[in-house]
């Protein structure tokens, strides 16, 4: 595939290289294929006041892995914004949702994924972890349901029944119990729980 540039109104995905460095942007609705090229994305975990980590079944329409149990939310950073700009515009589209304590907790987590029809996701996908700041109304073109899992319920699930959630998810549970483990407990509290709700 080659990189064209999308005119920035249109959703559209940025392309990046290997070492992460944007390239160009595709349609999002022309860049997932048998030949996927690798893209920017990202991946978000959010806890509410009691612990609970919100997963999402994705929508039967989705062009990969539809109606699979996933993360709180994921998407792609347009040309024109930040990651974490992006992160507050699919919170706000895919579940009525305002976060809060937003904070990248695996920055180079990256993954290469086909699914049953063939079609590959590519993504440089940092992982971020936040806290629900309201109620949480899911948008049924992006998801078709939601859970909020009691802490330790979520990783018994993915640790028995792997094949039942997206891929990426199953490796980003191992790279967040595995960034809450760090040097002398350096991590910081929102990350500490998000991995305790994974144990």
């Amino acid at each position: 595939m080659t990189d064209v540039h999308v005119p920035v109104a249109a959703d559209h995905v940025v392309t990046v290289d290997t070492d992460g460095n944007r390239k160009g942007t595709f349609a999002r609705s022309d860049v997932h294929t048998t030949e996927t090229p690798l893209h920017l994305a990202f991946s978000c975990y959010v806890l509410d006041g009691a612990g609970r980590l919100l997963v999402t079944r994705r929508a039967l329409s989705k062009r990969t892995w539809p109606g699979v149990w996933t993360n709180s939310f994921c998407g792609h950073p347009r040309w024109t914004e930040t990651t974490e700009e992006s992160i507050t515009r699919h919170a706000a589209h895919e579940l009525g949702l305002r976060i809060e304590g937003l904070e990248v907790a695996v920055p180079g987590f990256r993954y290469r994924a086909v699914d049953a029809s063939g079609v590959v996701e590519n993504e440089i996908c940092p992982v971020y972890v936040a806290r629900a700041a309201s109620d949480v109304t899911a948008n049924p073109d992006e998801v078709a349901e939601l859970e909020w899992a009691t802490p330790g319920a979520l990783g018994s699930a993915v640790d028995a029944t792997p094949w039942a959630f997206s891929p990426w998810m199953v490796l980003q549970v191992t790279a967040l119990r595995d960034a809450a483990s760090g040097p002398d407990g350096a991590v910081s509290p929102l990350l500490a729980e998000v991995a305790a709700a994974l144990d």
